[in-house]
């Protein structure tokens, strides 16, 4: 009886392992969602980069002066609404007034800044999630008790500096993170990413030159390798034949063709 009930369960564990989402090695990752034909960091950006099958989408989170967590890159909402402010010293009410799709294109009139918790709701299970907190350890800190409410803990990762990092450690010392706290030397760079023990890193332009043995090195520390950015489809193939794991685009239809011609499929979306 004991025997039976041991092999029952094992087959329920088994069964789970088969049927959880299974996160992609390498791919694209879609900079603030599908920017390119979409109002970047908006529901209908991200909507439409799950639709393409991108395998990693990047977002921004922000603090509203009432403690509200907002998607939004740039410390005003001059740029992508049709308002003006520090986000920071704006309520959620104020910041939810805004429209943030017009200045892309009409076909977009009415979009509105989405919440941390709106985002998290729409991902797919089987996509990585690269959570870039803009602001101070508090942002940081709140954006990783959500993940955790949101059980979206094994597929996002936070993109944060050292200390922001060190607190969401604090809170859960089992928290994805991606190093931000980025060195003009790009060597430096990786040593620090590696001390930190951090699980991603996002390189930029700047490594090239040394790219190769970078990526051997963070690949020997089982570093998962991010790179800022490119919309060429020459330069995608390369970083990929060098081993870089998730390059950042804008142009995301076009990259996400060039990665299919190399074998890199589109996901397909597990909720």
């Amino acid at each position: 009886m004991r025997n039976m009930l041991i092999l029952s369960l094992l087959s329920i564990f088994l069964i789970n392992c088969d049927t959880a989402p299974k996160l992609p090695e390498r791919g694209i990752c879609a900079h603030r969602g599908a920017n390119h034909t979409h109002p970047e960091n908006t529901l209908s950006a991200f909507k439409e980069a799950i639709r393409l099958g991108a395998h990693m989408v990047e977002f921004d989170v922000r603090m509203t002066s009432d403690g509200e967590l907002v998607i939004m890159h740039d410390k005003t909402v001059d740029r992508t609404t049709d308002g003006q402010g520090v986000v920071a010293e704006m309520s959620f009410a104020e910041i939810r007034a805004l429209d943030a799709g017009a200045w892309k294109d009409s076909t977009f009139k009415g979009e509105k800044i989405p919440t941390l918790a709106e985002v998290l709701d729409i991902m797919p299970r089987n996509i990585w999630l690269n959570v870039h907190i803009k602001g101070n350890t508090e942002t940081a800190v709140k954006t990783a008790e959500m993940i955790i409410a949101k059980d979206r803990k094994k597929q996002a990762f936070l993109a944060c500096k050292a200390e922001a990092a060190q607190a969401v450690r604090k809170i859960d010392n089992s928290m994805l993170l991606c190093n931000m706290e980025r060195q003009d030397d790009s060597e430096e760079y990786v040593i620090g990413t590696i001390a930190m023990k951090a699980d991603f890193i996002q390189l930029k332009e700047r490594a090239d030159e040394k790219l190769p043995e970078l990526v051997k090195k963070l690949k020997q520390n089982h570093i998962k390798i991010n790179y800022f950015r490119t919309n060429s489809p020459e330069k995608l193939k390369k970083l990929f034949e060098i081993g870089v794991d998730f390059p950042l685009v804008d142009n995301l239809k076009e990259m996400m063709e060039t990665a299919s011609k190399i074998g890199i499929k589109p996901i397909s979306p597990q909720y």
